[in-house]
């Protein structure tokens, strides 16, 4: 065990009190490495500078790099789990056991706080007088059902406000398809008539799927006696589909209780939760989860951990939550999310009957889960991690976690843009990628275009450092840049972090005559690099995504400005309505191809707008 400056572990050791509490383990970095609850501090972190008593390997190593400790003192050991759940999350120490990543779940929205009650996808469950159906683990099935629930019942989707907004516009496309009932329009259709649509809409997304096949297959079979086949064959296409969802529902339990199964696989290195989710009593999905860090932990440890880190984040507790293996800490957790939930949370570990047979399957489904993703999850860390070693052995460096590259695009000196992406541990991070529309170079001079874009994006990084309130937009350095280009292009970078007195590593990527990456240029020398090795083939998606997001950025701008100069010579289309027209159609080739219907029902235009836009391009 390491010991910081400054700090007598002995001595602190004794002004521990012996009140529940989170602790947080330093390193010499200052780096927080563990965090974990007690019911008494005094005896829990004492207990990890005691002789060696058979805690483990993971926790031996974890001990040998405290540099010093820190705790916070609360009023109970629930407490403590909330305050220890939140720090978990916001700092992910290395050594706690962790979910490997963070995931939302869609669940469907029933607004029926409304007069004219929607029906759409939530990822967010608030307490809004709404109705929630979920989670599901397929936003592209939710999507599905939710489209044929309109379908089937009429229901609106848009976001007027109804009934304020009842005949002030045109009813949208939707309406005239025949798949809205027009509550937009005054006098067509009562609030009363409306909520029993939405009441058979309900009744089907709680399972009742027997209602509506009945109704389908009598409407089909009377628009087929009456000789109305196109009619007859959308029931048909309605029926189908309606069967295929109520076949989807693999699980079924009379209880009608929403429920978790929550079991685990777990080898040598790796762990693997698989979870059940179960609404009224069908099941609606499942989803299997890796957790980091756990080697050395016990399968109770692992559950225990998972739980709290799972139903922390996710905005729906079911009634019960089933697990493998009964939980030391179960009353707490029963508590904790009693008390979030609103209402009483039972933690069981069912030994007999239908309930560990869901168990079993749930774990045999985590063991499938871990043989079959463990060469994949291996070979993405070789693309990936692995990658960007091959590229630290290649260069002689270390530490190379962020790299950032550059790229210029123009077009006959049109609009010159700078494009900036950000690979992190050899994976893309799309939220720092970052645009630059060149302001002080006119004509195609890419290297003072990349001098432009390199001054501002580090003079902002600089700045916001400097503030001390970055927003995370450039105050994160990279620890290397990479140059579409060779010596030329490395050596403006290097003069602009000269400049700004930055020490930054920066790698040219050289160009063979079909401008695909055939060496390296760093520290003034040429270097080969194997074609065949995982940094080749990084370097190379490196290379194509900083060009990708170069001309898209291009693209988009140029698209806008012919969409503006054509849209400006059609009367009737002023400055509010060319920007609905751009908002909702990605090109002027959409714009053109629209119909009249299209124009107004998606961009809201009024009809002499509409017609205008459409004879323009047509010529009426």
């Amino acid at each position: 065990m390491s010991e910081e400056k400054g700090f007598d572990v002995k001595e602190e050791l004794k002004k521990l009190p012996p009140r529940p509490g989170v602790y947080l383990m330093r390193d010499i970095n200052d780096t927080i490495i563990y965090v974990g609850k007690a019911v008494n501090l005094n005896n829990r972190v004492r207990s990890y500078f005691r002789a060696n008593i058979g805690r483990g390997p993971k926790i031996d190593r974890m001990v040998s790099l405290i540099a010093r400790f820190e705790y916070i003192v609360t009023d109970s050991e629930l407490e403590a789990l909330v305050l220890e759940n939140d720090l978990i999350k916001e700092h992910r120490p290395r050594y706690n056991t962790m979910l490997r990543d963070d995931k939302t779940y869609p669940y469907i929205k029933v607004t029926v706080n409304e007069t004219y009650p929607r029906i759409f996808l939530s990822r967010l469950m608030k307490k809004d007088k709404a109705r929630y159906f979920g989670p599901f683990t397929s936003a592209y099935s939710v999507r599905e059902t939710i489209d044929l629930i309109n379908k089937l019942y009429g229901l609106r989707d848009c976001n007027r406000s109804l009934p304020k907004d009842i005949g002030k516009e045109r009813p949208c496309l939707n309406y005239h398809i025949g798949q809205c009932c027009g509550p937009c329009i005054r006098d067509k259709i009562s609030p009363e008539e409306y909520a029993l649509r939405l009441e058979k809409a309900i009744k089907f997304l709680n399972g009742e799927y027997n209602p509506i096949l009945k109704e389908l297959r009598q409407r089909m079979e009377e628009a087929s006696e009456n000789l109305e086949f196109e009619e007859a064959a959308r029931y048909r296409d309605l029926l189908e589909h309606v069967k295929s969802i109520a076949q989807k529902q693999k699980i079924e339990d009379m209880n009608q209780e929403d429920k978790d199964i929550v079991a685990l696989a777990r080898d040598e290195e790796d762990a693997v939760v698989q979870v059940f989710f179960v609404r009224a009593g069908r099941m609606v999905g499942r989803e299997h989860f890796y957790m980091k860090n756990s080697a050395g932990e016990s399968s109770e440890s692992i559950l225990s951990g998972f739980v709290k880190q799972f139903y922390a984040g996710t905005p729906f507790i079911p009634r019960q939550i089933m697990l493998q293996e009964e939980s030391s800490e179960k009353d707490l957790i029963e508590q904790w999310l009693s008390a979030k939930k609103g209402s009483r949370v039972y933690l069981m570990a069912p030994k007999k009957g239908q309930k560990e047979k869901l168990v079993e399957l749930a774990a045999s489904n985590a063991a499938i889960a871990l043989s079959q993703d463990k060469e994949k999850i291996k070979k993405e860390e070789g693309r990936t991690i692995g990658a960007v070693r091959e590229l630290e052995a290649i260069l002689g460096v270390s530490g190379l976690n962020r790299m950032e590259s550059y790229d210029i695009s123009n077009i006959s000196g049109f609009e010159n843009v700078g494009s900036m992406v950000v690979y992190d541990k050899g994976k893309p991070k799309r939220s720092d990628y970052r645009k630059f529309r060149i302001k002080t170079v006119s004509g195609p001079d890419d290297y003072a275009s990349m001098r432009e874009v390199l001054t501002r994006r580090f003079t902002h990084g600089l700045k916001e450092k400097e503030e001390g309130n970055g927003n995370g937009h450039f105050d994160v350095f990279p620890d290397i840049i990479l140059m579409d280009g060779g010596r030329g292009q490395v050596n403006i970078a290097l003069e602009v972090l000269s400049e700004l007195e930055l020490d930054i590593p920066v790698c040219g990527m050289v160009k063979d005559d079909n401008h695909r990456t055939r060496g390296l240029y760093f520290n003034n020398v040429e270097m080969p690099i194997d074609t065949g090795s995982e940094a080749f083939k990084l370097l190379t998606r490196i290379q194509d995504e900083v060009h990708r997001f170069a001309i898209e950025y291009h693209r988009s701008l140029r698209t806008k400005e012919q969409t503006h100069s054509v849209l400006d010579d059609i009367p009737g289309v002023g400055p509010a309505r060319r920007k609905a027209l751009m908002r909702v159609f990605s090109s002027l080739e959409d714009i053109k191809n629209a119909s009249v219907e299209e124009l107004i029902g998606k961009a809201g235009l009024p009809r002499n707008s509409a017609e205008a836009v459409y004879g323009h391009f047509h010529g009426s």
